[in-house]
């Protein structure tokens, strides 16, 4: 028996907790009395995948449905994989210890692209075949895949069967009604696949034919089979109705984030021409005060937990932020309950907000600045100022606090060296600023700045940039480190390589898939971890199939160039981006959403209205 086998191994490896199930709020189901199984696989350690809000919805949205049963699956670690593969267990599912091959749809959740080779792993461990035109006309399993990095697929499209674009608590419940009967009909994979090509938010890449231009660029999508020419994303338009959990599953062992977390709101009103998930979520949506406070209160009571974290990307933007901290307190003060902030905006803090922080959050404070100088602030519409920097700064440090981190960009568009040692300049200004306060608290400042190199990605106005080069980029780390002069300021930063991998797969089009297949194979996997991950085995995958690094990652494209995502709608119009890319090259911002719309065209397409209907010319 499978569980026979797994238990007999769990002593040999780290954490065994991870592979074993049982946990309270794990969902168990009679598998006989059940029409269709949804494996939910998470392409990476179950310490970080136990972390993901997304999983947690969906697994308790599909186990609502009497006759559906959604379980869990991770990645194993390298310890347990080697087991694995010397006993012959294949990937199974937490709660049932079923084999993954054994289920209706086996479901990856694609939250970054260093993950990317772990669906290969885990497709491969489970004995299913890796590429989609290989599995036959048997209707299950179907490999689908979700989540941010399914705003461009294409380098993982051919392993999967269908992807899912937008927001998956509708969209996956009607791919499982259709399913169910089309299953019951004795349909095929193939009938099975047409049909959901016409669900709204699936992507079917089988049906989608890539045709090329000579110079490598993509000619156009050509739909076979009544598959639509665009593809829509699904969004929800009322997060108060939305479906939310109760309770989630409660691990054994620690993970990376151990705590129940309320979703506040999604979207984003900023625009910062940078960030993707600012667009990719659009449009701006957000919970009632009451419905958070009682979504909390409800999940704490469920899970026993006594830590608590609010979701979203901007939670400081909800506008009711005052009412909802208010109301959560009460709560988590009478029940001595930690609550955590995620990072704050420099432009809207306040005494105010700092003094219900206080009561939260005791270490450090957090900001993203993400640029050294105005001018280039100004370039990613930041919209934050050196002076809303300094004080934020006073605000806190007056407030009691000696820490603050502080998150920067390098390889920005139209960065220079002078913006680069403004990243210092900052830092140490807000080092001087500590010590020239009369009141300040007692013992010494202490300012962390990590810099992250800038990948630019698909469905923002920086998706025709280029990512600067390796050379370039250690060229500025040690520019930055040389401008640095005082002890109390400490700098981080990412490998360079992994920043350029990670936007190669970020830009990639199919032809990127066979060379993910070759860095699978030579033994590429956890590629987000620093052990595990080997750039030369990607550089020789990509040598061996002829594929430049340097066409994706380090090349500027036109406005009216076929980008790989072209034929996926996010709503957000391709003319806005290349108007807000024309805009930053002037040094030029745009006012967030509550103040002016700008135009991107999502309020439209969501059903509702933009308040300027006005276009220019590109």
């Amino acid at each position: 028996m499978l569980k026979d086998k797994i238990e007999r191994l769990l002593l040999k490896v780290q954490k065994p907790s991870r592979y074993i199930g049982g946990e309270p709020g794990s969902v168990m189901k009679d598998k006989e009395k059940t029409d269709v199984r949804f494996a939910f696989c998470f392409p990476d350690s179950y310490d970080i995948g136990m972390s993901h809000l997304g999983m947690k919805i969906l697994y308790s949205l599909i186990n609502e449905r009497e006759n559906y049963w959604c379980e869990r699956v991770f990645a194993p670690w390298l310890d347990f994989e080697e087991l694995m593969r010397e006993n012959d267990i294949p990937l199974y599912a937490l709660e049932s210890l079923d084999p993954v091959k054994d289920f209706d749809f086996i479901g990856f959740t694609m939250q970054y692209e260093l993950s990317y080779t772990n669906l290969l792993n885990m497709l491969d461990l489970a004995g299913v075949p890796l590429y989609a035109r290989d599995r036959g006309e048997e209707i299950f399993p179907i490999v689908v895949a979700g989540g941010p990095c399914a705003c461009n697929p294409e380098p993982f499209a051919e392993f999967c069967d269908i992807i899912s674009l937008g927001e998956g608590e509708e969209v996956t419940l009607e791919m499982l009604e259709l399913y169910e009967k089309m299953k019951k009909q004795g349909a095929t994979r193939t009938e099975f696949l047409k049909a959901a090509s016409h669900i709204e938010g699936l992507y079917i890449p089988s049906l989608y034919d890539v045709e090329y231009n000579e110079d490598g660029t993509i000619s156009r999508y050509v739909p076979k089979d009544g598959a639509p020419a665009v593809i829509k994303k699904r969004i929800i338009k009322d997060l108060d109705k939305v479906y939310y959990p109760e309770t989630f599953v409660v691990p054994f062992s620690d993970i990376v984030h151990n705590r129940a977390s309320v979703e506040v709101l999604r979207g984003c009103i900023r625009g910062c021409r940078f960030c993707q998930a600012g667009f990719i979520y659009r449009p701006f949506r957000e919970k009632s005060a009451g419905t958070i406070s009682e979504q909390a209160r409800c999940l704490c009571e469920n899970t026993g937990y006594e830590e608590l974290s609010l979701s979203s990307l901007s939670t400081s933007d909800h506008s009711d932020i005052d009412k909802m901290l208010t109301e959560l307190l009460k709560y988590t003060e009478n029940e001595h309950v930690n609550m955590t902030l995620p990072s704050l905006r420099v432009d809207n803090f306040s005494e105010e907000l700092l003094e219900k922080i206080k009561k939260v959050r005791k270490s450090g404070l957090t900001f993203a600045p993400e640029a050294g100088t105005q001018r280039l602030r100004d370039v990613i519409n930041k919209n934050v100022s050196e002076e809303e920097i300094m004080s934020t700064c006073r605000i806190a440090f007056e407030g009691g606090y000696t820490k603050v981190k502080l998150y920067f960009m390098m390889g920005l568009p139209t960065e220079t060296d002078e913006d680069i040692i403004g990243i210092a300049d900052t830092a140490q200004r807000i080092v001087d600023l500590f010590y020239s306060l009369p009141e300040r608290p007692k013992g010494s400042v202490s300012v962390s700045i990590s810099v992250a190199t800038f990948v630019p990605k698909p469905f923002t106005p920086f998706e025709f940039e280029p990512q600067i080069t390796r050379e370039e980029i250690v060229r500025r780390q040690q520019l930055l480190v040389d401008s640095i002069k005082s002890k109390k300021i400490k700098v981080s930063w990412h490998e360079p390589d992994i920043s350029i991998l990670e936007e190669v797969l970020a830009k990639g089009d199919r032809r990127i898939g066979t060379a993910m297949y070759e860095a699978w194979k030579s033994g590429c996997k956890f590629d987000s971890w620093g052990e595990t991950y080997d750039f030369k085995k990607w550089e020789a995958a990509f040598e061996k199939c002829g594929i430049d690094i340097s066409f994706y990652a380090n090349r500027e494209r036109a406005y009216d160039e076929v980008f790989p995502w072209d034929h996926l709608d996010y709503f957000v119009s391709k003319e806005f981006l290349a108007r807000e890319n024309k805009k930053a090259r002037e040094n030029l911002t745009t006012m967030h959403c509550r103040a002016k719309c700008s135009g991107c065209g999502v309020n439209i397409k969501a059903g509702g209205e933009c308040f300027e209907k006005t276009k220019s010319e590109v």
